[in-house]
């Protein structure tokens, strides 16, 4: 009797045919190809920490950044160490360029200039966004931060509109509003020690829900606060390698949790955006309005389908604008706000320049333009410490970037505080503190060079929110020096740290004392 036709034999050389075939994919993918890459770059002199089987290089990243979290830091503007402490050690040892590995994706860091202009531009369409990591992708959609194609190009189109020109000085009153809301509770204060990042996160979420929803903080609260809670999910999983899939087969706690605050985060949105679908239908108002959900409105019920937005796209957008925009905000503004507490010259120096311009009444936008001494001050501070560290991009295909031939599906990582902080294109001074650096603007101050400072990135993907940001801070700095002076108090503890954006671990702690006293 023939055994050729036994189902039970067919079916267990199928089966063990496709065993092999899934361990030969597994042994390719976190075997072969990590070494293969290896000796690619290596041969053409781009070295790194050596590949680890499954998760590559995590879990040394992860233990040096606890280390460098871990140590108390003097009170120094020479942070790269301490935030990317990984980054540091790396190129000091291998370069300024050098391959290292997210589990088995293979990532070059990148730290020259001439190739991270050439990367950033992206003439050639070579390098797109890569995914950002799990649950920060989860969080934030498939938004202009996050998009790519022509449903990049229209959302672009469209925001750029909301904070250019017109529409951004329209946000301006709102903007006082907001810091006149905030002032007048740092009156209990007086003499006293205060935490600004707390007291700037509620105001830059204020000043969101005002500028771009035509709410209040407490309307957009629930956003906020499920954010909170959503960022330490997100950093507790920053180091942790995952298999492409399996969240759908098995979910950890994290996901679950995270996947609530989503909901939430997702309800929210919604309730926001039918208030404002109701006082059309109740004629209360005539139109959506034109500040960011208005234009957002206006889009999604366009009558032409191909500029139409997808009820998706317009949560999306409004969860990005509410974490990016109040997170880069805050984050600039902390940081100037202490390095005007430390370099108290620089402090009386900008007060005076406000003062001469408004004297004691509101900023107003002309002014604004005109704060030459504020602005030298807060583009020292997003180069010291800039609210995003660095930029994820991935080779499309192969591709030549300078003088290497890199393989497709390589990432890209642009550390932009390594630039911002290296003494070769900033000088021995380069930890210093010194806005004279940007006396005649940033063009004179890099020589020209784009990819010296680029704390909102460059080329066709700088961040559209960037000009909100900066004129922001300026109203809330303006306002500020009118009515304070402030020290760092002796209870900061000085501990910079990544989440989302650059922030101090321990908060920023100053002493006010008011100019009206």
């Amino acid at each position: 009797m023939t055994t050729l036709g036994n189902p039970i034999i067919i079916l267990s050389s199928f089966f063990c045919l496709c065993l092999l075939i899934v361990l030969f994919r597994f042994l390719h993918r976190l075997w072969w190809t990590p070494f293969y890459i290896q000796y690619l770059l290596g041969s053409q002199g781009i070295k790194g920490p050596s590949y680890n089987f499954i998760h590559g290089n995590t879990k040394d990243i992860l233990k040096m950044r606890n280390e460098a979290l871990s140590k108390p830091m003097a009170l120094s503007h020479d942070i790269f160490p301490r935030v990317q402490p990984q980054a540091y050690s790396w190129i000091n040892k291998y370069g300024k360029n050098y391959l290292n590995w997210n589990g088995a994706q293979p990532q070059l860091v990148i730290t020259e200039t001439a190739l991270i202009k050439e990367v950033l531009n992206n003439r050639d369409r070579a390098y797109p966004k890569v995914g950002l990591p799990f649950y920060v992708m989860k969080l934030m959609g498939d938004g202009l931060a996050t998009s790519e194609g022509e449903k990049w190009a229209k959302h672009r189109k469209l925001l750029n509109y909301v904070f250019q020109g017109e529409s951004l000085k329209n946000m301006i009153p709102e903007m006082i509003v907001s810091v006149e809301k905030m002032l007048e509770t740092w009156k209990h204060h007086e003499g006293k020690g205060i935490e600004v990042f707390d007291e700037f996160r509620l105001l830059t979420s204020e000043v969101i829900s005002r500028t771009a929803f035509g709410s209040s903080y407490l309307e957009g609260k629930n956003i906020f606060d499920m954010l909170i809670n959503y960022s330490v999910i997100s950093r507790r999983n920053a180091f942790k390698v995952r298999f492409p899939g399996i969240s759908k087969i098995w979910k950890t706690a994290d996901q679950i949790e995270a996947d609530k605050l989503l909901r939430v985060m997702h309800n929210s949105v919604m309730e926001i955006i039918k208030r404002r679908e109701e006082k059309i239908k109740n004629g209360d108002v005539d139109s959506f309005g034109t500040d960011f959900l208005g234009l957002l409105l206006n889009a999604y019920h366009d009558v032409n389908e191909n500029k139409r937005l997808h009820v998706e796209d317009l949560i999306d957008e409004c969860k990005t604008f509410y974490i990016a925009g109040q997170e880069t905000s805050n984050s600039l503004l902390s940081w100037t706000v202490l390095l005007l507490a430390i370099h108290t010259d620089w402090q009386q120096k900008a007060r005076a320049e406000v003062i001469e311009l408004f004297g004691d009444q509101n900023p107003h936008p002309d002014g604004l333009s005109k704060l030459k001494t504020i602005t030298m001050i807060i583009n020292e501070a997003l180069r010291l410490y800039p609210p995003a560290i660095g930029f994820i991009r991935k080779c499309e295909r192969e591709v030549r970037l300078g003088k290497l031939i890199l393989p497709a599906n390589l990432n890209l990582f642009i550390t932009n505080l390594a630039v911002h902080h290296d003494p070769q294109i900033w000088g021995d001074d380069s930890h210093v503190f010194n806005p004279e650096r940007f006396s005649e603007g940033v063009a004179k101050a890099t020589n020209n060079n784009v990819a010296a400072y680029f704390p909102f990135g460059i080329g066709p993907r700088t961040c559209v929110g960037f000009n909100f940001a900066t004129v922001g801070t300026k109203v809330a700095l303006a306002m500020i020096l009118q009515h304070h002076t402030f020290t760092l108090s002796p209870a900061y503890v000085h501990s910079p740290v990544f989440h989302f954006t650059l922030v101090p671990q321990h908060g920023i702690q100053v002493i006010l004392h008011s100019l009206q006293s």
